[in-house]
């Protein structure tokens, strides 16, 4: 298994350990529905981030724009629930339009992991 691989695994697995944070906090604390978003988008991503690994690594996907996708789901994620819970905890955000920036990280990830499906084979 590559480094960019196992990379990934740990960081898919800060991912879905920080979702279940923000899960609980948005459970506990009143008007906390960008929290809730935020662990949403973390535990959902953080799967993704373990599937495109499985994919890549067995070639089902291309490996370097599947890891690239990954990748990208990875900083667009932690932008994205950076900037809501940032907006929770300290009334501002992360930096101006971060959470679309992350957003639409997230959609050119997901364009990036049908081109890697539509183009097998290992990168």
């Amino acid at each position: 298994m590559s480094r960019a691989y196992r990379i990934l695994i740990v960081l898919a697995g800060i991912m879905g350990a920080d979702g279940i944070v923000l899960a609980a906090a948005s459970a506990h604390q009143p008007d906390a529905s960008r929290l809730a978003s935020a662990s949403s988008m973390l535990l959902f991503h953080a799967t993704a981030v373990l599937g495109i690994v499985v994919l890549a690594e067995r070639a089902i996907v291309h490996a370097r724009i599947g890891i690239a996708s990954a990748f990208g789901f990875v900083i667009a994620s932690a932008l994205f629930a950076g900037d809501l819970s940032l907006r929770q905890y300290a009334g501002h955000s992360l930096f101006p339009m971060a959470a679309p920036t992350g957003g639409t990280l997230l959609i050119l990830s997901w364009l990036a992991v049908a081109v890697a499906a539509a183009w097998p084979g290992r990168g």
